[in-house]
């Protein structure tokens, strides 16, 4: 059943919250998403949801490190190296493959719930900045990321190259081109004395974390091309060690809207689909 976004009360008499979902009203609104299957704070969710690549991950590096340490750190150089490659790590071997592409497609449904609640809390935010358009490319931009995730997943690099470098790219580039764009709507939208202390918590960490994403790229491409040009021991998998902390900066990036949404909950109804309210 499809995720639903529009508003779920009558609007003569509801209000709404950050992110344009349902956030209070009467009738047959939020009284009846209350009385839903399932109610779920959005931070448990959300942590949850993180959880499965951020330990999906992790497997993948500790048990190519125990069980396939040749196969993985062996390059075209033929010197010593430490620590698997992301596609090494995720993509060539089992169970290492399976445990990564279960991890990213059970969390990609929620993600791209995500990103649709985020567009109408930018499209709020833009509201008096006619620039709206910003929020729709934030929300172009975090879709790509997130299917080029899973495309990547799906196509490792044993198995179809090709597809797996295009959606790697795609993946790099999108994901650096929305984290800048999201701390810009904050930064134009919101002013630091008058965000509450979650909220000022999360853009701090928005901040910090593009920062590191940003070097963490930029080191991985430093370590990829001298390792390519002068086959220097361990510098391949200072390489890997870059894109471990590109990703998990990534994650933790989007993980902020634990922050963004601190008092939002979930609602499950067999009947209406998925529902995100500020009560």
């Amino acid at each position: 059943m499809l995720p639903q976004y529009e508003r779920l009360v009558d609007g003569a008499t509801s209000d709404t919250g950050p992110g344009g979902y349902a956030a209070g009203g009467g009738g047959g609104g939020v009284g009846s998403l209350r009385r839903s299957k399932f109610r779920v704070r959005f931070g448990r969710l959300a942590v949850a949801t993180v959880m499965l690549p951020v330990a999906g991950f992790l497997f993948c590096v500790i048990w190519s490190l125990l069980y396939n340490f040749e196969q993985a750190n062996a390059t075209h150089c033929l010197v010593y190296n430490f620590l698997p490659s992301l596609s090494a790590a995720i993509g060539n071997y089992q169970p290492q493959r399976f445990v990564w592409q279960f991890s990213v497609l059970f969390h990609a449904p929620f993600r791209y719930a995500i990103a649709f609640l985020y567009k109408n809390h930018h499209l709020t935010l833009l509201s008096r900045k006619h620039r709206k358009e910003w929020a729709y490319l934030a929300c172009i931009l975090n879709i790509v990321e997130l299917s080029s995730l899973v495309g990547l997943s799906l196509w490792t690099s044993s198995n179809n190259y090709e597809i797996h470098k295009i959606c790697f790219s795609a993946f790099v580039i999108c994901s650096i081109i929305y984290m800048y764009l999201v701390v810009l709507i904050n930064r134009l939208t919101r002013t630091e004395e008058l965000l509450t202390l979650a909220e000022r918590k999360s853009l701090r960490y928005k901040r910090r974390l593009l920062l590191v994403n940003v070097a963490s790229i930029m080191f991985a491409v430093y370590f990829f091309v001298r390792h390519n040009n002068h086959c220097e021991p361990g510098i391949y998998s200072l390489f890997a060690l870059s894109e471990y902390v590109f990703v998990y900066s990534n994650i933790g990036f989007h993980m902020t809207a634990y922050w963004d949404f601190i008092n939002a909950h979930v609602y499950f109804h067999w009947r209406t689909g998925i529902h995100f309210s500020a009560v």
